[in-house]
């Protein structure tokens, strides 16, 4: 069991990664820093934007709208830090 949790928490902290890879590569083709034209660009936007859109889609069904600021990243950052701290805390005392 120890190591089913193992592999959760890595498996969280990794979409971690990719959340923020995926808000900081937006801001850029936002600002116009990197061109979307590009092959390899458009690649890593769109894998990022398939592995990220599922988890984000339903949280910005229920936000307001903001207008430009997208805060939905933000909030699965919290619920994905609240999940491993369940973990840590109540989960792991268990197994051992």
């Amino acid at each position: 069991m120890q190591s089913v949790l193992d592999v959760v928490d890595l498996a969280l902290s990794l979409y971690v990664w990719i959340l923020i890879a995926s808000a900081i590569i937006s801001w850029l083709v936002a600002f116009n820093v990197i061109n979307v034209r590009n092959d390899f660009v458009r690649m890593v936007w769109d894998f990022l934007y398939r592995i990220t859109e599922p988890a984000l889609r339903p949280i910005r069904k229920v936000l307001p709208n903001l207008g430009g600021i997208d805060i939905s990243p933000i909030i699965l950052l919290l619920g994905i830090f609240f999940l491993q701290s369940v973990i840590a805390r109540y989960l792991r005392p268990i197994v051992f």
